[in-house]
């Protein structure tokens, strides 16, 4: 069968998914490390109309209980800060993220809580973080319209926090992918060909076939899926979230920058201009079809809003404008992403796993998979800790702050 115009015969790297963490392999290979070879992104829907990427709350924090995590937020914010130059294509500068850095406001209102809010600080304090702790009473001074009285601790990230433009960051790194000479290509991927140890070539939902020297997963909550093509399990698979957007009668005042702010009860909110975004972890949280969109209303009335209203006056009287349901790439060994090759298959390199993550690790992880590609190792931040070694010794590497 001949293949396809708009599918090259072979490439040196494949990358099957074009969402945020695919397009940043791509573009820190051809545009950051001058990679010589041809760079193939494969993306199944370029309108990214059900992309994790696009329907997620597109938040960045420091406060995670693993320092991988914590050093991947912290150059992610450098990005973020620094996209103007750094995604500039030829004269015209890259955009501005319009990055938000209002910080993270973790609470605590029971003893567990509060350990683990003490002890994740001192793993963030080690790795450069600049989280402060906050007693109940410093939280009400700068933060007024909250109620403390349950409160026991909360934690604060002052710098290096906050929210960002999502489909933004996808839209710089594509262009500067392919303005370097990345190819992107509308297609399936529906599996890859594996003679031993190596992967020889993606096959396509049009029947193209392209030959790779190296194949990446970068496929969010398909990457499960892509693992089992070359034998391989991966405990990879989509989980849904519901977002809602509401606004108040009666807003907070503007001028204390309300944060991103994680309830005791799990219920995060933050503001999104005028209004303000929320949501909740599900009581129940199984894996989901790939294809359910389906939001979960009732989550709002029965989890959220009871849970903001006792937080706060100002979110007693709110009116829910609109709300969708996306995926995380759920990894139910650790909720900690996979990145590298699998030992037993050396050129299929994973970038995946992140449980919530994933946008905000981007940057660092995109950068790491390209010099693993390039120079066969990591070259600045060390991503070894989040390698298939620890799955198959059963070594979990737990993240648990997941929100």
């Amino acid at each position: 069968m001949s293949q396809p115009p708009s599918s090259p015969p072979s490439s040196d790297v494949v990358i099957v998914g074009g969402g945020v963490v695919g397009a940043a392999v791509a573009c820190w290979l051809k545009a950051f490390l001058d990679f010589p070879g041809a760079v193939t992104v494969i993306e199944r829907d370029p309108s990214y109309a059900r992309a994790s990427t696009a329907l997620s709350a597109a938040g960045l924090r420091q406060q995670f209980s693993t320092p991988v995590c914590i050093a991947l937020s912290r150059y992610g914010a450098e990005v973020l800060r620094d996209a103007p130059a750094l995604f500039a294509v030829g004269d015209e500068p890259g955009p501005d993220l319009t990055f938000r850095e209002d910080g993270y406001l973790m609470l605590a209102a029971t003893a567990s809580q509060e350990a683990a809010i003490r002890a994740n600080h001192a793993v963030q304090a080690a790795a450069g973080a600049e989280t402060a702790l906050l007693s109940p009473a410093e939280i009400a001074v700068r933060w007024p319209h909250l109620r403390t009285h349950d409160l026991r601790l909360g934690a604060f990230g002052p710098r290096g926090e906050g929210w960002f433009d999502n489909m933004g960051f996808l839209t710089a790194l594509s262009r500067k992918a392919r303005a370097a000479g990345a190819r992107f290509v509308t297609d399936e991927a529906v599996g890859v060909e594996r003679q031993g140890g190596r992967i020889e070539a993606v096959r396509l939902a049009s029947g193209a076939r392209i030959a790779c020297g190296a194949a990446v997963v970068a496929a969010g909550p398909r990457s499960g899926a892509a693992a089992a093509w070359a034998g391989l399990a991966l405990p990879v698979g989509p989980r849904k979230r519901t977002l809602f957007v509401f606004d108040c009668a009666t807003p907070p005042d503007p001028a204390s920058r309300p944060p991103m702010m994680i309830d005791p009860s799990g219920v995060f909110c933050r503001p999104e201009g005028r209004y303000f975004l929320a949501g909740a972890p599900p009581v129940e949280d199984p894996e989901v079809a790939l294809d359910d969109f389906d939001p979960r209303h009732e989550e709002f009335e029965e989890i959220v809003w009871p849970a903001l209203a006792e937080r706060s006056e100002a979110f007693e009287a709110i009116r829910l404008q609109r709300f969708w349901a996306g995926h995380y790439e759920w990894n139910a060994f650790d909720r900690n992403g996979v990145v590298g090759p699998h030992p037993e298959v050396e050129n299929l390199i994973f970038a995946t796993g992140f449980s919530g993550h994933g946008l905000q690790h981007a940057a660092g992880v995109g950068r790491g998979v390209a010099e693993r590609l390039m120079h066969g190792s990591y070259r600045s931040l060390d991503l070894g800790p989040l390698g298939w070694e620890r799955l198959l010794e059963n070594r979990p590497l737990i993240e648990t702050e997941i929100i």
